[in-house]
């Protein structure tokens, strides 16, 4: 197949399914491996790397204004010694919340990064954790979003956030777990709603993301002897735009179904696409 046409598609794939609790990883893999590219190569892996950058630069974009208006919060309450800016304590602050959640995934994760690499060979665990973790998302849809305490992400706790961040390791310690699905699942337990849960994912995903890639970045650049060509370069932009443009479109509407649906269809497309993801490994 064309190097340009397989970016594309690898960039829609990438766009619809960063964000929604489906499981980027596994989708691409699957995708690469129907496509027929050489999923070991070096290149196209630093592709499925920098092309999640797009998803990242989707998520400022569309969260600009909120993302401003808590930047300028914090710095005044950080500024000011008066209680007149905020009844709560800096520590308290969303964004400083997102920080630690961050910091509760990061540290274990990069622990176990050899044993992550591992797990990411393997599209059979990639199968059964899409599998489990449409079981995991159903039910827990089911019986906690009704007993939501935390309605706005703006009021979330302490606890809530370190929970929200313990959940997430699972989802990087198994690739198809869904880094989403594990934050939004891992919310709804801890007393948040449905639409705060999924916006603190959303935020979540900043900081995780391009760590994440970065790392990964890294490595490549460092350890890699693949020749980068000018076709390479192309197909990289064509990747890195189109998954951004797509996920773009995915974030606006994804905020928009949550608050009305919930997450039963993406928990029964979880649990369809594992059993034909093992049926077609047999």
């Amino acid at each position: 197949m064309n190097n340009y046409l397989a970016a594309a598609i690898l960039g829609v794939v990438e766009g619809l399914t960063e964000f929604l609790p489906v499981s980027s990883t596994a989708h691409i893999r699957f995708a690469q491996k129907l496509m027929d590219l050489p999923v070991d190569d070096e290149y196209w892996k630093m592709f499925a790397i920098v092309i999640q950058l797009g998803a990242i630069l989707s998520v400022l974009v569309y969260f600009r204004k909120r993302l401003t208006s808590f930047i300028v919060d914090f710095w005044k309450q950080f500024s000011s010694s008066s209680d007149s800016v905020s009844k709560k304590p800096l520590w308290q602050h969303p964004l400083v919340l997102v920080i630690i959640a961050f910091v509760v995934t990061a540290v274990p994760c990069f622990l176990i990064d050899d044993m992550i690499g591992e797990q990411l060979e393997s599209i059979q665990v990639m199968g059964w954790a899409l599998i489990v973790g449409g079981l995991a998302m159903w039910l827990v849809d089911w019986i906690f979003s009704s007993k939501a305490t935390t309605q706005a992400m703006d009021d979330i706790s302490l606890k809530q956030s370190l929970f929200i961040g313990f959940s997430q390791i699972l989802a990087a310690a198994f690739p198809g777990t869904s880094r989403s699905m594990a934050t939004i699942a891992g919310g709804q337990v801890a007393g948040l709603s449905r639409s705060a849960a999924l916006e603190f994912s959303f935020f979540l995903s900043i900081p995780v993301m391009f760590a994440a890639t970065g790392f990964k970045l890294l490595q490549f650049l460092v350890n890699s002897t693949v020749p980068f060509t000018q076709e390479n370069g192309i197909a990289l932009a064509i990747g890195f735009v189109v998954s951004f443009v797509v996920a773009l479109g995915v974030i606006a509407w994804f905020m928009q179904w949550v608050r009305r649906q919930g997450f039963l269809p993406f928990a029964i497309y979880r649990i369809i696409a594992g059993i034909a993801v093992l049926i077609w490994l047999t």
